[in-house]
């Protein structure tokens, strides 16, 4: 059943030309394929993710999708280092601190990308 079949995340962008540019430029993803459409696929860790053309992307109040990564201060550094700002929450069971949470096990951050979708850095801690 599904179990077996690849999962591929899509996210929404108001403006493809734009959003190409952020994924490849800025966050140095590789594009795989551009689509008929005008539809894209880039490679991210050995897994894809596509982006489509919709008037109503970045829209979503929620994370869109998650980078897990080996080092997040670096990851951040480097990111804020193009520009990147990352996210500041203060609600009951998070709150980030110079945009960082941490909690038992792990340590995240958000940013949005050129469309306002929300991203994620996360990074595992072990404990």
């Amino acid at each position: 059943m599904l179990g077996d079949a690849p999962l591929v995340a899509i996210i929404p962008a108001a403006d493809l030309a734009r959003a190409k540019a952020f994924y490849t430029d800025t966050l140095g993803l590789k594009l795989t394929d551009a689509g008929p459409e005008g539809d894209l696929t880039f490679e991210c860790g050995g897994t894809e993710f596509g982006i489509y053309e919709t008037p109503s992307g970045g829209q979503a109040a929620h994370t869109l999708a998650s980078f897990k990564v080996p080092d997040l201060d670096s990851e951040m550094a480097e990111l804020r280092g193009k520009g990147i700002v990352f996210e500041e929450y203060d609600m009951p069971g998070l709150k980030t601190v110079d945009g960082v949470v941490e909690a038992e096990g792990m340590r995240a951050a958000w940013f949005k990308d050129s469309e306002g979708n929300i991203l994620c850095l996360n990074e595992r801690t072990g404990g």
